[in-house]
């Protein structure tokens, strides 16, 4: 039987220059922005009931003169400039751009030692999953990002209730989860996905 051999980090993705931080900001801030629930939303004074009588008539009363009560410098009135609900927080970044920024999150998380390139046999039990993490000495990691070529469903439900365990499929790497997680396990097979994925010249 042929010896399985283990794919190598490809230095052109996990060994690059990081020169700033700048765009590895811009890419973790554009993932959350992403994520970003739009929920605020006030009314404008059109919006407000009520409102349709005029307070008091245009002259002779001393006082100025006022349309509706719904105005924003009146209480219980409209409110100017406020959120809409439509708002888009959303960052743009370019797919080349991204690429770079997960090339430097990867040669970060590469020269601090996070990064191992292997495979836990699951079998669809937690408790199974959990003993391996115990054998490999990684039950004691707050946050253990496993990088697989495709998510299984035994894969799903070993890992489903590990609270320090996330699993992503390869093409969906971002740098939000590479520098957030304290150890990165690369299946062998992902290993050549991201290669080829990342690599320069792609």
């Amino acid at each position: 039987m042929a010896e399985t051999v283990t794919p190598k980090l490809d230095k052109s993705v996990f060994n690059v220059e990081v020169k700033n931080h700048e765009l590895l900001k811009l890419a973790y801030e554009s993932y959350l922005a992403e994520g970003r629930q739009v929920g605020a939303k006030t009314l404008k004074r059109g919006e407000v009931r009520g409102g349709g009588k005029k307070p008091w008539r245009q002259k002779g009363t001393g006082r100025a003169r006022f349309g509706s009560s719904r105005n924003p410098i009146w209480r219980g009135g409209g409110v100017a400039f406020g959120p809409t609900g439509s708002e888009n927080y959303a960052k743009k970044i370019t797919k080349s751009a991204k690429k770079v920024a997960l090339r430097q999150a990867l040669t970060l998380a590469n020269q601090a030692k996070k990064i191992t390139v292997d495979e836990i046999k699951l079998t669809g039990k937690t408790k199974d999953a959990a003993k391996a993490l115990k054998d490999k000495k990684l039950d004691n990691k707050r946050r253990i990002l496993y990088v697989v070529d495709a998510k299984t469903d035994a894969i799903m439900r070993s890992t489903n209730n590990l609270p320090n365990v996330e699993v992503l499929s390869a093409k969906y790497l971002t740098v939000y989860h590479i520098l957030n997680a304290d150890t990165i396990i690369v299946t062998p097979p992902a290993v050549e996905i991201v290669n080829e994925w990342l690599k320069e010249g792609k």
